[in-house]
């Protein structure tokens, strides 16, 4: 997640808030990287679920990005699970 990803997952993670109807669990198990852009999409699209009334959630954050979240404060805007079953359980109730 990166200045050169960002525009194409800006846009992904527009669409899928716009058709959710209560909750978007993003998984980032594959992400090895992220950079200030990246962070920056994952709060955007945190601002625009708000809009819409929609939860937006992060599951299954790899250490050094959710080192990242913590560094930067972003874990205290930004919902994190460990894993999509603990978002999606968390959502349920």
């Amino acid at each position: 997640m990166d200045y050169v990803t960002q525009p194409e997952m800006r846009e992904r993670l527009e669409q899928v808030i716009a058709r959710a109807e209560r909750a978007v669990v993003v998984d980032l198990a594959d992400v090895s990287f992220c950079d200030s852009a990246g962070l920056n999409v994952l709060l955007g699209a945190h601002r625009e679920a708000e809009k819409a009334a929609v939860a937006l959630v992060l599951a299954c954050v790899p250490g050094l990005l959710h080192r990242v979240l913590e560094m930067t404060g972003a874990d205290q805007v930004l919902r994190v699970f460990a894993t999509v079953a603990d978002a999606e359980a968390a959502l349920s109730s």
